[in-house]
């Protein structure tokens, strides 16, 4: 992996929570490593992490009324190398929320309320 890739992925969580309002909620989120600044010879350097969020919430859907939703779930970070293996890991991401019933149909259906975030991680 080149210098570019260092901390760089990508997470799908889905579930209600108390921050949502416990509503249902889908986030698609990216890890970014940021390396600018600082002395990169320190062997204590780190790059700055950051996360870039997408949360979209729902009302509740008689499509998902018998699909367990309480809690939640999520991908875990997929740090893929940029070009065919981050292609791949996304199709394939792709194809879990497609054959999930309960990411199904959160993904097909009109969220309530979106909030896109930028935050520091970590």
């Amino acid at each position: 992996m080149g210098p570019e890739d260092d901390g760089d992925g990508f997470i799908v969580e889905w579930g209600v929570w108390d921050w949502t309002g416990n509503r249902p909620a889908l986030s698609l989120g990216r890890l970014l490593a940021v390396n600018e600044d600082d002395d990169r010879q320190d062997p204590y350097w780190q790059p700055q992490y950051w996360k870039v969020g997408f949360q979209a919430c729902f009302t509740d859907n008689p499509a998902w009324a018998d699909l367990h939703i309480s809690g939640g779930g999520n991908s875990g970070f997929d740090r893929a190398a940029i070009g065919k293996p981050r292609a791949d890991a996304l199709a394939a991401i792709r194809r879990y929320i497609d054959q999930d019933p309960l990411l199904s149909v959160m993904w097909q259906s009109v969220p309530t309320d979106i909030e896109v975030t930028l935050d520091r991680a970590g």
